[in-house]
């Protein structure tokens, strides 16, 4: 399957809709902290994700962003972390 990098960010009000934001995106997610996720995204997963997000969130009061990263680009990580990869499978719960 051919996945593109993401990086999906959220700002949310509600402490209820944020958890539900934050569990929705951790299962696409493979990296990330907070309230910022790198997710390795299908076509029809980002479509998918986009629709469950926007039945989640308050369009006046919350903020979601999903930015393509470009495949071109030299990955930059600090401290400990790990360069994003797209692994050969992935364990969805």
């Amino acid at each position: 399957m051919n996945r593109r990098l993401y990086l999906a960010a959220y700002d949310v009000a509600c402490p209820r809709r944020m958890r539900a934001a934050l569990e929705l995106v951790k299962g696409y997610a493979t990296g990330g902290q907070k309230s910022a996720y790198e997710c390795w995204l299908s076509e029809g997963e980002k479509s998918t994700l986009l629709h469950e997000m926007a039945l989640i969130l308050d369009e006046v009061k919350d903020r979601f962003l999903l930015i393509g990263l470009d495949p071109r680009a030299h990955v930059l990580t600090l401290g400990q972390a790990e360069t994003p990869s797209d692994p050969d499978y992935f364990y969805i719960h």
